[in-house]
């Protein structure tokens, strides 16, 4: 038990770290294509500008990504042994084509963007971008697909004893990668959405370069409401592919111990008593969860003790129950940190669209550098009601985690291993705010000016920022 728990809490942390860095550096790419595009379709110079100043802020992430990442499939040989041997033919495949296939294309044109401002035309350039931004979505598709493995197994069978893949296109086609994915990368959108919207509302608040951040809002706010509301939209699906392929997280999700009634309410807020299996409070919203898990306001939903007397029965006795509080409270994190983004992205909006940001209130735009963090409690809160949800599965209905665990590394290398990560991913953190910092508080003219002069090729960019 205690190498299951110091394997998953390694597991669990490396991941949260490499979750900060991911979204990033996919909205990020795409909303610097956005930029370059309109520099390319209307040749107005300060959105080369921008897509440059955000691109510097985009290298730092993908590089600080790329090395938090490489320990994640490592841990896979090095804690989970057991899993690999029995899912590997299925699990490995979508790994390996994301590394060979996404990484290298992101990688590959991402050099080719950097050092080919000027030297190639504007229209292939712009190309290149382009294809980094494919490239981190495909990237994203790859493992997403894995993951929904995890989550609904499909394409598969058993031979001797392990899991062989039958069906690639049943894998990649999977129904949980079709709702995941694009919920994955409108989350990614709108992380990069206000992370610029929130510097920028910085940089408005002490009247710096106003008319390069106030563009550079206007864009990336913009990208941000319509992200968020499509998150929204698409985790509706998501909720109610949940009902039919995983009804223990769903039900685990609400605290719904009994079956609901029909209609079903929504519990707003709860207090849950894991012992006794039961709510002693309870605030509930009428209706909502029919709606959430049918698109109508009709339907009942089984409660935890109705699917563990199912899955007593499918899979032997034992305890199928997740983490019920964590599953709960980590849900509602998400909801309303989603709603606080709608609602300032839409005013931010509505601000730009009226060229009013200039006379924005203090209060909003410092509520819009703080909401820089909203997603990434929103992404870190979902992924940990996905994960945490799916207990005590690793492979729902497959493999069970305490099945999934490397039975030869001892509770000792497994703590000393975590210790290091932790140390290490800190580290890496901590640079990476600190080389955030520095760019932003230089801002772009400064940014420009040195980027111009360490590219003696570079005379036409060394003439536009003189």
């Amino acid at each position: 038990m205690e190498e299951l728990l110091l394997a998953r809490l390694q597991f669990a942390a490396t991941t949260v770290y490499h979750f900060f860095f991911v979204p990033l550096s996919i909205g990020l790419a795409f909303i610097i294509a956005v930029m370059e595009t309109i520099y390319v379709v209307k040749g107005k110079e300060e959105y080369k500008r921008m897509a440059k100043f955000w691109g510097k802020l985009f290298l730092i992430n993908f590089a600080i990504g790329v090395v938090t990442g490489i320990i994640q499939e490592f841990q896979f040989g090095m804690n989970w042994s057991d899993y690999s041997r029995f899912v590997g033919d299925v699990f490995g495949a979508p790994l390996a084509i994301e590394a060979l296939l996404a990484f290298f294309m992101e990688s590959t044109f991402i050099g080719i963007w950097i050092f080919g401002w000027n030297k190639l035309s504007k229209k292939v350039h712009l190309a290149a971008i382009w294809l980094v931004s494919i490239g981190t979505a495909l990237s994203a598709f790859w493992i997403l697909a894995a993951n929904s493995f995890m989550q609904h197994p499909v394409g598969y069978a058993i031979n001797n004893g392990r899991a062989e893949m039958n069906d690639f296109l049943a894998l990649i086609t999977n129904g949980q990668v079709l709702v995941e994915f694009p919920h994955a990368i409108f989350a990614a959108l709108a992380t990069a959405g206000f992370l610029i919207t929130g510097i920028s509302a910085w940089k408005l608040l002490r009247k710096q370069e106003v008319d390069f951040f106030k563009k550079s809002f206007k864009v990336a706010v913009i990208i941000g409401l319509i992200s968020s509301v499509m998150v929204a939209v698409v985790g509706h699906w998501q909720a109610q592919y949940l009902v039919k392929t995983q009804p223990m997280k769903m039900a685990a999700t609400e605290a719904l111990w009994e079956t609901s009634g029909d209609p079903a309410p929504w519990t707003l807020f709860a207090v849950i008593d894991p012992e006794k299996q039961e709510n002693s409070a309870e605030i509930k919203i009428p209706l909502a969860l029919s709606y959430m898990s049918y698109g109508e306001f009709s339907g009942s939903l089984p409660g935890i003790k109705e699917i563990q007397a199912q899955y007593e029965e499918a899979y032997g006795p034992g305890n199928y129950v997740p983490p019920v509080r964590t599953t709960f409270w980590s849900f509602r994190l998400m909801v309303f940190s989603g709603v606080l983004m709608i609602l300032l992205a839409a005013y931010g909006t509505y601000l730009a669209a009226r060229n009013k940001l200039e006379q924005a209130k203090p209060w909003f735009l410092h509520g819009m550098f703080w909401s820089t963090f909203l997603p990434q409690i929103a992404n870190v809160s979902g992924w940990i009601m996905t994960e945490v949800g799916r207990q005590p599965w690793t492979v729902q209905g497959l493999m069970t985690t305490a099945d999934a665990v490397s039975p030869s590394v001892t509770g000792p290398e497994i703590l000393f291993s975590l210790i290091a990560y932790l140390a290490i991913y800190t580290v890496l953190m901590i640079i990476m705010i600190y080389l955030f910092i520095r760019v932003i508080k230089k801002g772009p003219q400064e940014v420009l000016q040195e980027a111009t002069l360490n590219d003696p090729f570079d005379r036409r960019e060394q003439h536009v920022v003189s």
